[in-house]
Parts: structure tokens; C-alpha cells; sequence
């Protein structure tokens, strides 16, 4: 799965939203009683492109939607990425999606934003905010200090995920025997 932008968010939100109806309507609810849609509903509706809003995506179908922006903090020194405003397809709200499948999703979905801040959104430090706090189950392994974790720290807090990356690191050229 990967984590893309919406280039065109009120066109790009009608078709996830046409998709997630057809989900929740499979099993029998109405997509008008999910809470976070009408908060995404109000970023797309934003003029211009300044909102930072991606999607997860395996090529089929959209599994997750977020903001994500860059930001200057007062408590970091450089830029941090701010994920927040997390939706979920409702097939993993409904049950339709296994916890496995949900948990993998999410983590996929914290991935991409690792990728953005190391990539097209340039931050040394991460702020994401899942959908609960009980969402942190899935991302406690991430909290052990590992000489390959790319995180110099990690830390839960309710449903807050704050980290910062290790500064990469230019490789040292090898040394060829004359």
C-alpha cells in the first residue's frame, strides 16, 4: 500500500466516499453515521491545496485517509509532520476486515508518513494521531531502542504517537585494497 496525495480532494473524496457507502451498505449501515467523515468532508471543501491530504491506497481500492502537514513546533527545532484526522474504510470499522488486517493497515499508513517526512515532506520528527488509544497495541514494538529502528525516539501517549528520526547518515566510502 502506499500513501499518496489527493491532487484534486473534492473529486478524489466523492469517488472514496462512493466506495466506503458501497462498504458500509454491504454490511448493512449507512456511511452518514461515521463521526470523522464529516470532518474530512470539511478539508476537502477547502479551497487551495495547502491541506496536506493523502490517501492509502493498494491500487483498487483507498483503505485510510489522512492530513498530514508540515510544521514548525515551538518544541522542535526543525519542521515536524503532523498526521491527524484519520479515516478508515468501513470495512475495517464493520468488521468486515480482520484485526490483523486492520493492524497492518495502519501500520502501513504510519509507514507512508515516515516515508513523506523522509522524502516530499522533509521533518526529522513525527506527530501522529490515531484513531484511538487503544489503536497504540500495534505500534508498541516500536518503542524498543534497536541499533536499525530509524528512531531516536518513540513514545505513546493515549492516542499521540510522537517520534524523531535518526539524522541519516552519509555511508563512509569503502576502502579498496591496492
Amino acid at each position: 500500500m502506499r500513501l499518496l496525495p489527493l491532487k484534486d480532494p473534492e473529486r478524489s473524496w466523492r469517488h472514496i466516499k462512493a466506495q466506503w457507502k458501497k462498504d458500509a451498505e454491504g454490511v448493512g449501515e449507512d456511511i452518514a453515521t461515521f463521526g470523522g467523515i464529516g470532518a474530512f468532508e470539511a478539508l476537502t471543501a477547502r479551497e487551495g491545496d495547502s491541506q496536506g491530504l493523502y490517501h492509502l491506497t493498494d491500487g483498487e481500492r483507498v483503505h485510510a485517509v489522512c492530513q498530514v502537514r508540515r510544521l514548525l513546533m515551538s518544541r522542535y527545532s526543525a519542521p515536524a509532520l503532523s498526521a491527524r484526522f484519520v479515516n478508515v474504510s468501513p470495512i475495517y470499522d464493520l468488521g468486515v476486515a480482520d484485526t490483523g488486517d486492520y493492524a497492518q493497515m495502519l501500520v502501513a499508513l504510519f509507514s507512508g508518513v515516515v516515508w513523506l517526512s523522509r522524502d516530499a515532506l522533509s521533518a526529522n520528527h513525527i506527530r501522529f494521531l490515531l484513531k484511538s488509544p487503544g489503536d497504540s497495541q500495534f505500534f508498541a514494538a516500536l518503542k524498543a531502542v534497536t541499533p536499525f529502528s530509524p528512531f531516536s525516539k518513540f513514545t505513546i501517549d493515549g492516542a499521540l504517537i510522537e517520534c524523531s528520526l535518526k539524522e541519516a547518515t552519509a555511508a563512509a566510502p569503502s576502502k579498496v585494497a591496492s
